[in-house]
């Protein structure tokens, strides 16, 4: 029984991935589609930071407030 070497299947994964992409970007060369344009990649990746700092300013917010509510008496005994 032959037995595949370490690695074998990632690799054959990484070559069919890589398969995959070659032939569509071929196909899109064929047809002139160059996908988005730069404008359009930096308006999605604003929308993106955006939406991240929104998350982060809403968790900050929310962790702010429930610390604020614990009571704590510097380790002394009441």
């Amino acid at each position: 029984m032959k037995t595949n070497p370490p690695g074998y299947l990632e690799l054959a994964y990484v070559r069919a991935f890589a398969a995959t992409r070659i032939a569509r970007l071929s196909d899109a060369r064929k047809h002139h589609d160059l996908g988005a344009s730069a404008i359009e990649l930096a308006i999605i990746t604003a929308i993106l930071v955006g939406l991240a700092v929104a998350v982060l300013v809403i968790i900050n917010t929310i962790v702010t407030n429930r610390a604020n509510e614990i009571n704590s008496n510097n380790g002394k005994i009441p």
